[in-house]
């Protein structure tokens, strides 16, 4: 059995630790100083039996000036890490391969550079000469950008411990490996403890550090989660390889809103930046036709009106095709169940195709009734007026809910030459000029106005 901690004596006046009882201390002289104290664990020989320093506390109405942030200059880039990079912090960026995440992460490094941080690119999967190349095509090779390409996080955090530079970008964290872990390079035990040891070199020296990390055919970050709790930040490179739009999403961010969007176009000369998606994500929107329903939603802070084609047609197999892009799937399912026990409109023996314009991913509940509009106007091939814009929960009940940031969704649309929107009835909307506004209860009464009985 493990011997457990015994007792330790220590001086009140110095704190110097003694293993017995004495009645003066042998460093510092103090008398009658000198007191036991119970350790601090009763686990085994391995136990914490020393006692350390005491934490400085305060109380929760401490006020403190907020953290200093440094702008790149690339807006859509700033508004997803919340107002701009923050010093010590740390950040995962994640992506499909080939998506454009280096592209991206030099474009912006090249930006802090030029705002006068000092910048180190690390490349682990690429030799120096194709990131310099990289830069040429991009018109980067004016910045000053400190260039390596290692794998050794030895190495590594000695350059960056004497270079001490403002931002160092690390990619990707699969190729990483540290002498002391015996795996191999990309392995859950290396990704764990490289992260680790890059993640407490930026709090302890005051860098920021990106990190780049793959991701799986689920599309969630390769390795272990326990990476994306040590960050400060997760952003998700996300994009469809036949669309040239980008969404750089933020799901974790401790400086600023989750769930903000920054919008790129894919160029011949890199990523550009898109100020209004709203109107690119419907730039490719022709004449009203059916099937076709505009959701104006919130991502993050800011409204971005998408386009939600559906397609219906019958179906010879016995299990009819229920395919989504860009969607939740299980929200769809839903929303047909919905139509058919609420409403009495069938989708059995129909295949339904669903897909959001432009390559964007809508998670927001508030979609619901924007689907249930696209469905039902391609099954009865009847086209939504083009000036319409929807937004609405669905419960089980066929009730619409109301959702937040109504008067942010109708300004958006009105500004891209919208004149009526589809609301729920308890949406607490104030008056806007040149928007007609028609509230729905439930779903019933929507189906009954907009499509007749159905």
């Amino acid at each position: 059995m493990a011997k457990a901690p015994s007792s330790t004596f220590t001086c009140t006046a110095c704190g110097a630790v003694h293993k017995k009882w004495a009645g003066r201390c042998e460093a510092c002289g103090a008398w009658n100083s000198i007191t036991e104290e119970a350790p601090l664990s009763a686990g085994g020989a391995k136990a914490l039996s020393q006692r350390g320093r005491t934490i400085p506390l305060t109380d929760l109405a401490t006020e403190e000036d907020p953290p200093p942030r440094v702008r790149c200059g690339m807006d859509e880039f700033d508004r997803v890490l919340g107002g701009g990079l923050v010093p010590a912090s740390a950040i995962l960026v994640g992506g499909d391969p080939g998506i454009g995440k280096s592209t991206l992460l030099l474009q912006a490094t090249a930006s802090f550079a030029r705002n006068g941080v000092k910048c180190l690119y690390i490349s682990g999967e690429e030799a120096a000469a194709q990131v310099r190349m990289r830069a040429q095509r991009l018109g980067l090779s004016d910045a000053p950008v400190g260039l390596g390409a290692e794998t050794n996080l030895r190495d590594i955090l000695t350059t960056l411990d004497a270079e001490r530079p403002g931002l160092a970008v690390i990619d990707s964290i699969q190729t990483m490996w540290a002498d002391t872990v015996e795996a191999a390079p990309g392995s859950v035990s290396q990704v764990r403890a490289a992260a680790h040891e890059l993640v407490t070199f930026a709090k302890r020296r005051g860098v920021a550090i990106i990190l780049v990390g793959h991701v799986t055919k689920d599309g969630q970050i390769a390795g272990p989660r326990v990476v994306e709790h040590m960050v400060d930040t997760v952003l998700y490179f996300e994009g469809e390889r036949g669309h040239q739009f980008r969404i750089l999403r933020a799901v974790k961010n401790r400086f600023g809103p989750a769930d903000e969007i920054g919008v790129f176009e894919m160029t011949g000369g890199g990523l550009a930046q898109v100020a209004n998606p709203s109107a690119l994500f419907l730039s490719e929107r022709g004449q009203a036709q059916p099937g076709s329903a505009v959701f104006a939603g919130i991502e993050g802070t800011r409204p971005v009106l998408t386009e939600v084609q559906a397609l219906v047609a019958p179906s010879t197999l016995a299990s009819p095709r229920r395919t989504v892009v860009g969607l939740d799937s299980g929200r769809v399912s839903t929303i047909l169940a919905v139509l058919e026990a609420r409403c009495g409109i069938p989708f059995t023996g129909l295949d339904v195709f669903l897909n959001v314009a432009g390559g964007m991913r809508v998670n927001e509940p508030a979609a619901d009734l924007a689907i249930a509009a696209a469905l039902l106007s391609a099954r009865e091939d009847v086209a939504l007026p083009p000036d319409m814009a929807i937004f609405g929960e669905i419960s089980l009940s066929g009730a619409l809910r109301p959702v937040g940031q109504a008067e942010n969704r109708l300004k958006e649309a009105q500004k891209l030459g919208f004149s009526q929107t589809i609301a729920p009835e308890r949406t607490k909307i104030e008056g806007i000029d040149g928007m007609q506004v028609r509230k729905m209860s439930d779903l019933t009464a929507f189906v009954g106005e907009i499509f007749g009985a159905g």
